[in-house]
């Protein structure tokens, strides 16, 4: 291995930041152009270097390569330094996070055109790159969390950048909050590693656990369950994935980049990272394989009633990193990491597929009031088509063979609710299917019901759409090349982007599985291949029928027959009404943690403790002394009369003083 790529290395974070720090200090001086031509420019380079490395480091035959500064910092008994560190495993995040990154940046250039604020968009775009790269170069859990809070940062600075309204606001506040729970976890974590391992590097860490077979359950689990918590949070699970809908507030281009193709997958990476101690712990396993499957689940389930076309896409983003968690959790590794790739050409896709039908109907984003789409936008229609599909798990798209991949490894998992934990993925593939075609009937097919409402919804493109004269019906049209340029890449990717996991049953080599074989083989738990082709080969022939029975289903509720869901939902009013109500989990985390939790901090944190105790001794102090200022200055008044009357006095308390303590003194 050469040293230039890895001299290079360093470039692939710090120039998105070059990037940030040029438009935020003087982007509001520049043409909108120059603007865009930074932010692009930041981030089209690594990409470029990404490439080369991966050739570089594949071509060669390289494993690892790590750079390392000089230590970062110096405690006692803790030394920490400032790496970053390569696999296979980083690679193929390096790649999703700035190739994807890369698209949505140029797609951004267009739709953020007309936008307030348009120089502030692009630095916090080029900032959040450069967190998310940190965070995957990280070579310590340190370094990783510093990206980790950064991503955060820059996601909060994201979804509310329309910040004049409440919403967006609230919104990010919420994002906020909700992920520092899961992140108190992460600390805890690492707490625990240096008081037991002396560090928090992934090599001594994996290397110390890896010399003691015996180590198992105890501590492994603790810090397995911590890390957990904190990855709950970040890629959007049960019990923290509340954040995630709301943060759909935030710009069309932020919800394909963040919380679609790289910040949400996080929690994956850092599970897939730490593997070895993962898999020292069946129990931490088992909780993250349960979690993953029950959030697959309840967020397919609440996006079958969800009427925002952005909203549908995040609780679908939802379930599919659930999808993630539970490869993950029965230590299918690979099989996580592959969806994870797929998932990030089509949700990128289909939620920039969204912004081009929301920009074409002046930020409407209802789907009760669209339809009719299929022949004004043939380009956004056809390339969200590849999207849909791809998520509903059809031949030969992408996400049929990751999705199926994940099924099959679960149903052979040792993991005793392995055959469950299968069913229900099945049922929430099915359901996936059904939501996302009826996403796709409601907007395309039927009749046009945008004309009355078009140019009155007030969402992230409504100043884009009026700008270029579209606020009626009949201004309703394609997006520009430069939008419409990223959603064909995306649609291709989207189709084809699965057959390098393409499984030998199905005639393949799955080649993402053996070029992250050097990364997972040493996992204790890791799901071996199996030539059981007939098993492989039935489940998948269900997993396609299941999505063909959603598919069918959604044509006869929105296509043949668009009176039934009306009935059904008269029909079934009171789950109808829970399931869009979102279970009302908001409602309940508000009765039972916010409210408690405000009338502690209002009540008792800040009148009782904070304005009488600290306000109050400092108040006090200051009123004890003013009085005692008085008195003073009343001594001190310059009368020569008043200084001999005190003198007088003063003599007198000090004799009396004296003749007490002589007298008491016998």
């Amino acid at each position: 291995m050469t040293s230039m790529p890895t001299q290079l290395l360093w470039l692939v974070p710090l120039l998105p930041f070059c990037g940030f720090l040029l438009n935020g200090v003087l982007g509001r001086k520049l043409p909108r152009a120059a603007v865009s031509s930074i932010a692009l420019l930041f981030t089209a380079i690594p990409f470029a270097l990404v490439l080369w490395l991966a050739a570089a480091m594949t071509g060669q035959g390289v494993e690892s390569i790590q750079a390392v500064s000089a230590p970062w910092m110096q405690v006692t008994g803790l030394t920490v330094n400032f790496g970053l560190y390569v696999d296979h495993l980083t690679l193929i995040m390096l790649l999703v996070v700035t190739g994807v990154g890369f698209l949505i940046h140029v797609y951004s250039a267009s739709y953020m055109a007309h936008e307030e604020g348009y120089w502030r968009f692009f630095a916090y775009l080029n900032l959040f790159m450069f967190f998310m790269l940190t965070l995957v170069l990280a070579e310590s859990f340190l370094l990783m969390f510093v990206g980790w809070e950064g991503v955060g940062l820059a996601s909060y600075l994201l979804i509310g950048f329309y910040f004049t309204k409440d919403s967006a606001a609230q919104a990010g506040r919420k994002a906020f909050v909700v992920n520092r729970i899961g992140d108190f976890g992460f600390l805890l974590a690492m707490f625990l590693m240096i008081a037991h391992f002396g560090s928090v590097s992934f090599g001594s860490v994996f290397g110390q656990i890896a010399a003691h077979p015996e180590w198992h359950g105890g501590l492994m689990t603790a810090i397995a369950l911590l890390l957990v918590l904190g990855a709950t949070g970040k890629s959007a699970q049960i019990p923290l994935y509340i954040w995630l809908p709301d943060a759909m507030e935030g710009p069309t281009p932020v919800s394909a980049l963040i919380h679609a193709a790289t910040m949400v997958t996080a929690g994956i990476y850092m599970v897939a990272r730490s593997h070895v101690l993962f898999d020292r712990s069946p129990y931490a396993l088992g909780v993250v394989a349960i979690i993953g499957c029950a959030t697959a689940f309840f967020a397919a389930t609440v996006g079958l009633v969800q009427t925002d076309i952005k909203r549908v896409l995040a609780y679908s983003t939802i379930s599919q990193l659930g999808y993630m968690f539970m490869a993950c959790g029965v230590a299918a590794y690979s099989a996580g990491i592959f969806h994870l790739v797929t998932h990030a050409f089509f949700k990128a896709l289909l939620f920039l597929a969204a912004g081009s039908v929301i920009h074409a109907l002046s930020g409407e984003q209802d789907m009760r009031k669209m339809g009719g789409l299929r022949k004004r936008i043939p380009v956004t229609f056809w390339t969200m088509t590849a999207g849909v599909f791809a998520i509903s798990g059809f031949f030969p798209f992408s996400g049929f063979f990751s999705k199926d991949e994940i099924l099959y490894q679960t149903f052979l998992s040792p993991n005793p609710l392995g055959k469950l934990l299968w069913f229900v993925g099945l049922l929430t593939a099915g359901i996936t299917s059904f939501y996302m075609f009826r996403l796709w009937y409601m907007t395309f097919f039927g009749a046009s019901r945008f004309e009355e409402h078009a140019g009155t919804a007030h969402t992230d493109a409504h100043a884009n759409a009026h700008a270029h004269g579209h606020g009626h019906a009949h201004g309703v049209h394609e997006s520009s090349w430069v939008m419409l340029l990223p959603l064909v890449v995306l649609a291709i990717l989207s189709v084809a982007g699965g057959w390098i996991g393409i499984s030998p049953a199905m005639g393949g080599h799955n080649a993402i599985g053996h070029f992250l074989a050097p990364v997972f083989a040493s996992g204790e738990g890791a799901v071996a291949e199996t030539a059981n082709r007939t098993l492989e080969l039935t489940l998948a022939f269900i997993s396609v029928l299941t999505a063909l029975l959603g598919l069918f289903l959604a044509d006869t509720f929105y296509r043949r027959k668009p009176e039934l869901p009306a009935k059904f939902a008269a029909s079934a009013s009171g789950l109808y009404a829970l399931v869009s109500k979102k279970y009302a989990i908001d409602e309940l985390y508000g009765a039972v943690i916010v409210t408690p939790l405000l009338v502690i901090s209002r009540v008792f944190l800040w009148k009782g403790v904070d304005q009488y105790i600290v306000d109050g001794a400092g108040s006090g102090a200051a009123s004890r002394t003013q009085w005692l200022g008085g008195i003073v200055a009343r001594i001190q008044s310059g009368n020569i009369r008043s200084y001999a009357g005190w003198l007088a006095a003063g003599a007198a308390a000090v004799l009396l003083l004296s003749i007490f303590a002589f007298g008491f003194s016998f």
